[in-house]
């Protein structure tokens, strides 16, 4: 029967043995003190989740990749059970941790993370005397949707050792871990930043002890084929922030619709005031898709009531101008998204000069012809086609931080106390 460790990828102290109160009173069968608590809090949080859980092992994910004796040796020291190593560690660091590991009675874990050959290192770690293997998809390999079970498959085959797993690994995904034959499920953000944690633990165990999934809205990674739906999901400051605070169209205003929007870009470059170009585009956009127009941000409308007619008659999903609109007053009667950078009665002449479906900048942002527009009441962000399946599954990651932070505050915290927003400060 696989057993669950919730790994505690926090930061600050506090908050992490918040999480890991509601994890035991859950029944989290393993305690992690995550890598990037122990960087930022140091073996003492080792200290305090043993002193705190005695009947719990804890692992200290210190993912050693050099001097091996002596962490393996703190770590123990301060409590460990479990001290893990980076498989990408040479021979005889590993050596060296399965021997500290003998010496000072603690196992160690090889985490198999960026390594070229897994099944052939498992085999060799067995050899070694080391305690547990463990397949590990990296946070940036699940944005773009990478997948773990099937190097599960093939290392449980090939060693007896335990095997883990860590991932990305949810409600939907942990039954599917738990049949490939993982004796360890390391579960994170599923746990550690739903609303409520215990429940999300007992949840996970279910999952894992009856192998059968459960679905789940969040703590999921997108593919090609739902990220749209995926991305209707989250916020556009949601976007922004998966993207490193880039990506906004700036100085455009929402003049018409409501709700979010999501759709693929038809590009249009066009002389300030000649809505020829601007017009055709609609006979060149499909369904669900949007036509974004530089008209070099001039005040002069290039769009109005009959090109936003047509657009509803071809399922257009919305209209992005860097320029100027007119007839607003019929459009916002219609219920489709126009963004704006101006509104003017006044429209220009249909020259033809322009052309269609070719790189354009709009609110200071390259937009190229196939990027995604994301359109909500805060504003307007694009993403790079060839980024889609990443940025959503970034921006769903930060919709779930957001979440949890939230029930924090209403637990009687606020935002600054919450995030240790003095401790934190650049100094």
């Amino acid at each position: 029967m696989g057993k669950l460790q919730v790994a505690l990828d926090f930061v600050d102290l506090s908050r992490a043995l918040r999480a890991a109160d509601a994890a035991v009173e859950g029944g989290a069968d393993i305690l992690e003190a995550g890598t990037p608590l122990i960087k930022s809090e140091g073996l003492n949080v080792v200290r305090q989740l043993k002193s705190r859980f005695a009947s719990v092992p804890v692992v200290a994910d210190m993912k050693t990749m050099d001097a091996g004796r002596t962490e393996v040796e703190s770590a123990a020291k301060a409590g460990a059970r479990v001290v893990t190593v980076l498989g990408l560690a040479s021979a005889s660091t590993l050596e060296e941790c399965a021997q500290a590991g003998r010496n000072y009675g603690v196992e160690i874990a090889v985490d198999l993370l960026g390594v070229r050959e897994p099944v052939e290192l498992a085999k060799w770690c067995e050899a070694a005397g080391i305690h547990e293997v463990g397949v590990h998809t990296s946070i940036d390999d699940q944005m773009r949707g990478a997948d773990p079970f099937a190097t599960l498959r093939a290392v449980r085959e090939a060693v007896s050792i335990r095997v883990g797993v860590a991932g990305g690994i949810n409600s939907e995904t942990a039954a599917e871990a738990a049949e490939a034959g993982a004796d360890i499920i390391i579960v994170g953000g599923a746990i550690t930043k739903a609303s409520d944690v215990a429940e999300a633990t007992r949840l996970m165990k279910m999952v894992i002890e009856s192998r059968r999934s459960v679905k789940s809205n969040l703590f999921r990674r997108a593919s090609a084929e739902d990220a749209v739906e995926m991305l209707l999901k989250v916020s556009t400051p949601n976007i922004s922030d998966a993207m490193h605070r880039t990506g906004d169209l700036r100085g455009l205003a929402r003049m018409a619709g409501a709700g979010r929007f999501v759709g693929r870009a038809v590009t249009v470059r066009t002389y300030p005031g000649d809505w020829a170009k601007p017009v055709e585009a609609i006979d060149t956009a499909g369904p669900d898709e949007v036509i974004v127009v530089d008209s070099g941000g001039a005040p002069v409308a290039v769009w109005g009531e009959l090109a936003t007619e047509s657009c509803r008659q071809r399922r257009i999903k919305g209209v992005v101008i860097d320029g100027a609109v007119r007839d607003i007053d019929d459009i916002r009667k219609m219920d489709f998204s126009v963004w704006a950078r101006h509104l003017s009665p006044t429209a220009g002449e249909p020259k033809g000069f322009g052309e269609i479906n070719i790189p354009v900048r709009v609110g200071g942002v390259e937009v190229e012809p196939g990027d995604w527009l994301v359109g909500d009441d805060t504003g307007i962000v694009r993403i790079p086609r060839a980024r889609l399946v990443e940025i959503t599954n970034r921006a769903m990651d930060c919709l779930e931080r957001e979440n949890r932070i939230r029930e924090e505050i209403r637990e009687g915290s606020t935002l600054s106390a919450v995030t240790e927003l003095l401790r934190w400060e650049k100094k």
